[in-house]
């Protein structure tokens, strides 16, 4: 028997307790103006005084499991390069920016010198101004030529809100160049009638790199003018190019790379990343090119009161009788609603797109309900003053959100990285994270919206009940004096490189020339792609053979497919979608789904159509799938002794069937019932670590075979659960296996692969520091004040199995006895780390 996790595939779509990385750029004329006048800093209160507040209920004050004060920081300023423009200096003083920072002068200097920068400083540190000057400013000097586009420039979000928010920006910003700068987003969203113009007539596109992938660079020679002039390719958000997805971002920029070669252009890459170690590191993996780096951070900052907010336990019993502490939804719920109370600008960060949909039904009835009680006319107002936002809505119902958060009519809002990544959320006084992000440089990102203008902001971090989160409260050092991680991507990846060499010879044909741009595994791909019939050779070159679009193989958000349309049966009427990979998981039949506050079950899911039918209703519960899992390992790349045991790294096969879904009540948790489900199986070819014990280190570990199997279960679950602090990616990134018995090991075995076909670099990253994460692992179970353990240790929110069986002790005892035996410098001994 099998006991195992498997990722849903895409972050948001499991259950409500899950939160998600949050990164954004903030635009460029608001973030600069030192001597911008607060209207309102006076009788705004501090955010200790707000914290103080927050805590001042029952049992409130408890829950503060530690407070950290980051002081403010002056500013340090510069002046532009002189070879800017004076019109763009004059434009950008116009906007209220007298004297760059430091670190926006320096950028601008390098573009101008041709060296492609990765400007990767805090959030709020203007770091869309640093490369929009000297864009600018070329932008400018090419609207000279005869054409009046001698010079383009290419501007990459990861999102297309974030795309059409910086659009608004630079409009604003550039209105006094007239028509010098003309810039207009291209995505999915823009009709078909304004594809022509921009093709033809836009100095500054704003696009993101699926419509680049799938839309631009296969038709390059309706590109052909925009790409003989590109000087500059502006990545906005870059870290956020990580795991797979990053690594087919970088394929993509060295197919435009190429073709802008053929065009004649060489463009300078200038690239804005959050605060990451070695971000020139990771800006050059993913473009290929030699980036300098700017990271020196010379913009003021306000106070930051960060609070770590550990939940109450409750009455209630969970699966297996385990204590239950209140849930990370409803904890946020309430803290956003009382900071709504007060006037507080606040928005909630959630991993689940139906945790920020909860988190908002539930905000806007508790104030409902105090206006009630209240009998205040004006408060019932402040319930319409909160809403959700998440992806699967519509283009109309997005940007309606963005323009009521913009103008300051939202006043708290629950958010998934939809919103993250896409607009300005400037001026916020607080922010409440749901759960820990994944990553250190996600949550000091998330941490970092709030603060208006240089004054103090607040940062909440609830934790869910989850071994990691509940590490981290009690832990924070952990977060605090410990340094933010690397990207991780890798774009020899051959399930990511095959599909782009495919669509690169679709483009032009691929000539050996072309080889070393796409990395040092393409020679050794291109035979296996001609035996498969995809390409063939001729002459001196290879050339895509097939009737069907090329760009079409590679999936570079790993979404599965087609996305899940969900409909309302009663009435025809399109409200959303889900992804592909989602389907399974969020929108089976008899799954609670949620959109804009209005509650509906799934009643149909038509795979082969791709369609979920809803109907509108009012159940008191919430759904969670479960799945099974079996792998099989496939290779085994390294294998370590650990002691008796063994450590190995290589690729393995996992086949995963969601089986039933449990339904759960929404505020509490409490398991309601369980419902079989009669669905299809995927397989996923990926990358693992697995250890391996023996016999002998059973018996030293007093792990007898009645509890053989919760042992490694329990050690799989809490080591998934740490995983995301040695690793960049959280949780939901990755799945897990353990077998009293595995087939191909011959051993009890415990697997911990990446949710992402080919690989995302985790599994290779958790062998590299192995040692240390499974250390921690034991650490964090055997600290847990449970009896027969929690959510907090070794229960998983995601398990296929119930979380049974289950063994605390025999957990601990078993990693007790297989850490003796670990090597000490595993790292020097076997490579470097899971970096490139």
């Amino acid at each position: 028997m099998a006991f195992n996790h498997l990722p849903a595939g895409v972050h948001d779509a499991l259950a409500p307790l899950s939160v998600t990385p949050v990164t954004h750029s903030m635009p460029m004329a608001k973030n600069h103006r030192s001597d911008r006048p607060s209207t309102d800093t006076a009788s705004r209160p501090s955010p200790s005084t707000v914290l103080d507040l927050l805590a001042s209920g029952p049992s409130r004050a408890s829950r503060i499991t530690h407070t950290e004060h980051l002081p403010p920081r002056e500013g340090r300023h510069a002046v532009w390069p002189d070879r800017i423009r004076s019109e763009v200096i004059a434009a950008v003083q116009a906007a209220g920016i007298e004297h760059p920072w430091a670190h926006q002068a320096r950028a601008a200097e390098h573009a101008l010198d041709g060296d492609s920068v990765v400007v990767a400083t805090g959030t709020a540190s203007g770091k869309s101004l640093a490369y929009l000057v000297p864009v600018l400013s070329a932008l400018l000097d090419g609207s000279e030529a005869p054409n009046g586009r001698g010079t383009t420039a290419l501007y990459l979000a990861p999102t297309k809100a974030l795309a059409a928010d910086q659009c608004r920006a630079v409009k604003e910003l550039s209105h006094p160049l007239g028509n010098a700068a003309r810039p207009a987003v291209y995505d999915g969203d823009t009709p078909v009638e304004e594809r022509e113009w921009v093709r033809q007539y836009a100095n500054y596109v704003l696009t993101n790199p699926d419509m680049l992938h799938l839309g631009i660079l296969p038709s390059h020679p309706r590109w052909s003018s925009f790409l003989r002039a590109l000087r500059y390719v502006v990545i906005d958000e870059c870290h956020t190019y990580r795991g797979v997805f990053g690594s087919h971002v970088a394929q993509v920029l060295r197919r435009l790379r190429r073709l802008c070669a053929r065009y004649g252009a060489s463009p300078v890459f200038l690239l804005a990343s959050a605060t990451a170690a070695e971000p020139s590191v990771a800006a050059r993996r993913l473009t290929g090119l030699p980036v300098v780096e700017v990271a020196d951070d010379a913009s003021p900052r306000g106070e930051l009161v960060f609070a770590l907010w550990e939940p109450p336990l409750t009455e209630l019993q969970g699966e297996k009788g385990a204590p239950v502490r209140r849930t990370a939804t409803a904890e946020t719920a309430d803290l956003l609603t009382d900071l709504v109370l007060q006037d507080v600008r606040t928005v909630a960060f959630v991993r689940s797109r139906r945790g920020a949909e909860l988190i908002s039904v539930i905000a806007q009835e508790r104030l409902a309900t105090v206006a009630s009680a209240a009998d205040a006319e004006g408060a019932p107002s402040l319930a319409r003053r909160v809403a959700a936002y998440r992806g699967g809505y519509l283009p109309e119902e997005r940007r309606a959100l963005e323009q009521a958060l913009h103008s300051g009519e939202l006043l708290g809002l629950a958010a998934t990285t939809a919103l993250e990544l896409g607009i300005d959320v400037s001026g916020l006084d607080a922010v409440v994270i749901a759960g820990y992000p994944g990553t250190r440089a996600s949550l000091w990102q998330q941490a970092g919206r709030a603060g208006r203008s240089g004054q103090g902001a607040l940062a909440v971090l609830v934790a869910r009940d989850d071994p990691l989160d509940t590490f981290l409260v009690h832990h924070p050092e952990a977060l605090f004096d410990q340094p933010v991680e690397s990207t991780v991507l890798d774009p020899d990846n051959p399930y990511v490189l095959a599909p782009h060499l495919c669509a690169a010879a679709a483009e032009l044909p691929l000539t050996d020339e072309d080889l070393p741009l796409f990395g040092p595994a393409s020679p050794g791909l291109l035979p296996q792609l001609e035996a498969a019939k995809l390409l063939r050779r001729r002459t001196k070159a290879w050339h895509w053979t097939r009737r069907e679009r090329a760009a079409d193989l590679a999936d570079i958000r790993g979404q599965g497919g087609n996305p899940v349309q969900v409909v309302e049966a009663a009435t025809g009427r399109l409200l959303g979608t889900v992804d592909a990979s989602a389907a399974h998981t969020t929108v089976h039949e008899g799954a609670v789904h949620l959109h804009q506050g209005r509650t509906y079950l799934v009643k149909e899911l038509d795979l082969e159509d791709s369609v979920a039918l809803v109907e509108e209703a009012d159940p008191s519960y919430s759904t969670v799938a479960r799945d099974t899992t079996a792998i099989s390992v496939l290779e085994t790349d390294v294998e370590v002794p650990w002691g008796e045991g063994r450590l190995c790294y290589g690729s393995v096969e996992v086949t995963n069937q969601v089986v039933s879904f449990l339904r759960r009540r929404v505020i509490t948790g409490e398991v309601l019932g369980e419902t079989k489900l009669d669905l299809p199986p995927r397989t996923l070819r990926t990358r693992a670590v697995w250890w391996m014990v023996t016999e002998d280190q059973l018996d030293a570990a007093r792990v007898n075979p009645e509890i053989l199997g919760g042992a490694l279960h329990a050690a799989e679950h809490a080591s998934i659960g740490m995983l995301p602090l040695f690793a960049t990616c959280d949780r939901w990134d990755i799945g897990g296996v353990s077998v009293p018995l595995h087939p191909d090991t011959l051993l009890p075995t415990v697997f911990v692969y990446d949710g992402h076909p080919g690989g995302a670099g985790f599994a290779e990253r958790a062998f590299h520091t192995a040692r240390e994460w499974l250390t921690a692992t034991r650490q964090a179970i055997a600290s847990c004040e449970c009896e027969a353990g929690c959510p907090s240790c070794i229960q998983s929110p995601k398990c296929g199995n119930g979380n049974d069986p289950l063994h605390k002790r025999g957990a601990v005892r078993l990693l007790t006895v297989l850490l003796r035996g670990a090597p000490e410098g595993q790292e020097s001994a076997v490579g470097e780390g899971a970096e490139g």
